[in-house]
């Protein structure tokens, strides 16, 4: 598993710079004024870092590293600099350290942050965007190495940076998930990864097909009529709120890899189905930072996780299948299947826990990238001041996400012949049907968030804190959301 650089906190020692070697990072501010730290890398430099400052200081962005390659007077093989205002937002800072991140390639790292009061989030930056998913070459990709910050208070900086850094290694694990081609992650696989989770005190449960059965589950089962591999739901409990408190559920779509099923799709780009469990790779990746840095709230994270394939066994166009609420199903296009796996994994959640407030995560229509693109996920809601809670912790993480509409005319586009519901309303509306579809399994009462992540999940060019390739979105947001609504004093 990718796991964050290794990032400690030291007192400035202006002494020690000189004979670094690796890259030596200065943040600057966009005035020029220069601090202990800078005044001493100018004096080294004779005076190139002052006359980068002058040439480019007014133009400067933070989400830009200027690279002094083998400076002058030092051991260093670059001086990168990085233009940043003392009163940065928390998201600039992280820019900042992005930019750092990103020119790193693996070697060691002395950052010279000094009294910046956002030199957490700087590290937050770093951590986040050095990342590379090389587990399937033969040769390593160019991680490793470390990064040390010199800060004037390192003990308030390193405890303030401690619960970031571990939900950066939360978003590590989910772009592992998602990046994983299915032939890896398995249903199987998936489900052993979360199991080992149980060592960070997460409660790990996998229930098995006979369970399902039992249950009832016929709506998710059929997506995985047609695969060998089994279909399974895994529950993760975190208990670290009040005893009687109920938790917050999240519930995240696991299709380790779908071809459509008998709704076959089209050759081109079939290959980046494997990221269909992205919704599960998000619930997983937020129960693994809210373990890790101990969250005082009380979570609980349900993943389905099937595969979607045609075969002699596979759900046709046409059948009907009877979910767990009971509510019928007729099954216009099987490769609308994740809507069908959540449904029976939302009644689950809220039967056996009756959640204070129930958020679903899903690669669910290409319809909200058609009407999104790739910088905002689809948030649809029934309680706008739960909707505005997360949204206001996704603007906070800088995270996209937008609200689109539900409502009766959308849901009626749902109507079946021969069934209670069929499982697409057609092309108009499509992400909005499908969380119409979605909206029917939620009970009255019920506080509920559905995301469709298509367009976020995975991405074909950089992202502000990622590689192109899976971003960990949603990840940050959802830990955000915890932090600020759900834990207690």
């Amino acid at each position: 598993m990718a796991k964050p650089v290794s990032i400690t906190f030291t007192e400035v020692e202006t002494s020690t710079i000189a004979d670094v070697e690796g890259r030596v990072a200065i943040i600057v501010d966009p005035e020029g004024r220069l601090d202990v730290a800078a005044r001493r890398i100018n004096r080294l430099t004779k005076g190139a870092l002052a006359r980068l400052i002058e040439a480019k200081a007014e133009k400067a962005a933070p989400a830009e590293a200027h690279v002094i390659a083998y400076p002058v007077g030092m051991a260093a093989e670059a001086l990168d600099v990085v233009f940043l205002s003392r009163r940065a937002s928390a998201i600039e800072a992280r820019k900042a350290g992005v930019a750092l991140g990103r020119v790193r390639s693996g070697a060691d790292l002395l950052l010279c942050a000094g009294g910046h009061r956002k030199a957490h989030e700087i590290a937050l930056g770093v951590a986040l965007r050095d990342y590379a998913f090389d587990d399937h070459m033969s040769e390593d990709a160019k991680t490793g190495g470390s990064v040390r910050v010199m800060v004037s208070k390192p003990e308030d900086v390193a405890g303030d940076a401690e619960p970031a850094l571990a939900v950066a290694e939360g978003v590590f694990f989910t772009r592992d998930l998602v990046n994983e081609p299915a032939n890896v992650l398995t249903t199987t696989e998936f489900a052993k990864r979360l199991k080992d989770m149980e060592t960070l005190g997460l409660e790990v449960e996998v229930l098995e097909e006979n369970q399902l059965q039992e249950l009832g589950m016929g709506a998710l089962l059929s997506v995985g009529e047609g695969s060998d591999s089994p279909s399974k739901v895994v529950v993760m409990q975190w208990k670290g709120g009040d005893k009687d408190a109920a938790p917050l559920a999240l519930v995240g779509k696991g299709v380790v890899f779908d071809t459509g099923g008998i709704s076959l799709k089209p050759a081109v780009g079939m290959e980046d189905m494997t990221m269909d469990m992205g919704g599960a790779g998000v619930v997983a990746g937020v129960m693994r930072a809210i373990a890790l840095r101990k969250a005082k709230a009380n979570v609980v994270g349900l993943v389905g996780l099937v595969e979607n394939m045609p075969s002699g066994r596979a759900t046709r166009p046409g059948d009907v299948v009877t979910s767990m609420k009971g509510d019928t199903i007729e099954v216009i296009n099987t490769d609308a299947e994740g809507r069908l796996v959540l449904c029976d994994v939302l009644q689950y959640a809220q039967d056996r826990f009756a959640p204070s407030g129930l958020i679903d995560l899903a690669t669910l229509t290409g319809a909200v990238i058609i009407g999104l693109g790739h910088e905002n996920a689809g948030v649809f809601s029934n309680d706008t001041k739960f909707c505005n809670a997360f949204l206001k912790a996704a603007e906070h993480e800088g995270e996209g996400a937008w609200r689109l509409p539900l409502g009766k005319a959308y849901a009626d586009q749902l109507k079946s012949r021969i069934a209670d519901v069929k499982n697409t309303g057609g092309r108009p509306g499509g992400s909005i049907t499908a969380a119409e579809f979605l909206h029917r399994f939620v009970g009255e009462g019920m506080p509920w968030i559905h995301l469709d992540i298509a367009g976020v999940a995975s991405v074909k060019s950089d992202t502000v804190y990622a590689p192109k390739g899976a971003t960990g979105w949603g990840v940050m947001a959802l830990n955000r959301l915890i932090a600020d609504g759900y834990e207690s004093e």
